[in-house]
């Protein structure tokens, strides 16, 4: 588990130091746009909305762009947005599951088996990587004024599976059935997470060749490039080795 956290917060911290801030915003206005028009433009009665909108705030996103794409959302002339998975193997057998939010799914489907092709990898049928995954609700928490042992403590206490604390950010990983409460009891303590998310865990990771795990981190960097992907989950085992490089 702690090797899936571990990169979990590897690419929040990218995320808030370089140019994927822009890819952020995108992702986060087409999450936001999804609960929207599954329940409504009120955060109030629609969870998922107020999910989306705590993670815009955990990226620091404007109020004004939250509130136009909350705005552009109700329209019903806007483009209609369907969420598609994508499962393939990338070099040395690695297990690599696509998530994306697309207006266009020839166009997706399209880049996403180009990809696999271009870099050593094969696009599979849906359905074929389920069984190497769990799905957790994984938090990223700012330490700021809690106390380490006491919040580790009452979070476990709600039933979290994981907490780790690096860098001044807690992490904690609780089953997908305790999500929600999860969330409930962080509102409660009147803390604002960094991120908080539905993941793909692997239930074993793979440890490869540096050269090879390279090239299986530059392929999940070409995914979530591209517009159309929300998030990229792989089984690759993130050595300490490779964390220098990154």
């Amino acid at each position: 588990m702690s090797g899936h956290n571990k990169w979990s917060s590897i690419k929040h911290k990218k995320g808030a130091n370089d140019a994927k801030r822009s890819k952020m915003f995108s992702k986060i206005i087409k999450e936001i746009t999804i609960a929207v028009r599954e329940s409504g433009p009120d955060p109030s009665s629609n969870p998922r909305l107020r999910l989306s909108i705590s993670n815009a705030k955990g990226c620091n996103m404007p109020k004004d762009n939250i509130q136009r794409a909350i705005h552009k959302a109700s329209d019903k002339n806007a483009s209609a947005l369907i969420e598609t998975t994508y499962e393939g193997h990338g070099p040395g057998g690695i297990a690599i599951f696509v998530e994306s939010t697309t207006d266009n799914q020839q166009r997706t489907i399209s880049n996403i088996r180009s990809y696999f092709n271009k870099h050593g990898g094969s696009l599979g049928t849906n359905g074929s990587l389920n069984f190497l995954f769990d799905r957790k609700g994984i938090f990223i928490i700012p330490q700021n004024d809690l106390k380490e042992d006491d919040f580790i403590l009452e979070i476990i206490d709600e039933g979290a599976e994981d907490v780790e604390l690096e860098d001044k950010f807690f992490t904690i990983t609780t089953k997908m059935e305790d999500f929600g409460s999860m969330m409930k009891k962080i509102e409660q303590m009147n803390i604002e997470p960094e991120n908080a998310t539905l993941q793909r865990i692997p239930k074993n990771t793979v440890k490869l060749d540096t050269e090879t795990a390279k090239k299986i981190l530059n392929l999940i960097d070409i995914f979530e490039d591209d517009d159309d992907v929300q998030e990229v989950y792989h089984n690759l085992e993130i050595t300490d080795e490779l964390m220098k490089g990154m």
